[in-house]
């Protein structure tokens, strides 16, 4: 295994790809929700389930509780595991509501959200550091299949490394900056969109010179 340089990583990243703006969402709530239904599916079937709610005018916490979880569950059926879905959603939902709402949770220190969160039904390591960072602005780092896919390509992890293991690397290097953290997760989804897919495209990689798999 090579020695991992994430700020190296970020920097070529970023100059292949520019800033991602991402977590696309006209509100903090739509992201929490986002987080949820992203689980296992892709990004475009995400933003049909979010469409649904949003047309039937129930993409808002006390309109999802109102919602016997069938109906909820047709509503987010473009995101798949539907049924799974709508239960953690509801659970999610009625944490934040019992919690004195999204505004009180802002004041929440980062350690107490994620604990709490990680409570909540449904809602693993991935799906809190989703929430955190991108609707609470958080600087946390989100370790998912791209990023251990990329990482292993490059000789710095094995893909099957702990969840926590990778994250905290990732943040000690990369600092308590929650802008770089919420580029450098955008940019490696980027990347692995284009080029570290499952059957990678090496031709045309920014990466190519730091990459084992590449070389």
């Amino acid at each position: 295994m090579s020695a991992p340089d994430t700020r190296e990583l970020l920097r070529r990243l970023d100059g292949a790809y520019g800033a991602m703006h991402w977590w696309p969402a006209d509100s903090v709530f739509e992201v929490v929700v986002g987080a949820v239904l992203t689980q296992n599916t892709r990004w475009e079937n995400v933003e049909r389930a979010l469409a649904n709610l949003r047309e039937a005018d129930h993409l808002d916490p006390e309109r999802i509780l109102s919602l016997p979880e069938p109906e909820l569950a047709a509503l987010i059926r473009p995101s798949g595991y539907f049924n799974v879905k709508a239960r953690r959603l509801v659970s999610l939902v009625r944490f934040i509501q019992r919690s004195g709402g999204l505004e009180m949770l802002m004041h929440w220190d980062t350690p107490r959200l994620r604990t709490a969160l990680l409570g909540v039904h449904g809602i693993g390591p991935e799906t809190a550091d989703d929430i955190l960072l991108y609707a609470f602005g958080r600087p946390v780092f989100v370790v998912d299949a791209y990023t251990r896919r990329l990482f292993a390509r490059l000789g710095w992890f094995p893909e099957r490394a702990a969840y926590e293991e990778l994250r905290l690397h990732v943040e000690g290097e990369v600092g308590a900056d929650a802008g770089a953290l919420n580029q450098l997760h955008a940019l490696i989804v980027e990347h692995g969109k284009r080029h570290c897919r499952s059957r990678p495209m090496c031709t045309g990689c920014t990466l190519a010179e730091i990459c084992a798999f590449g070389r």
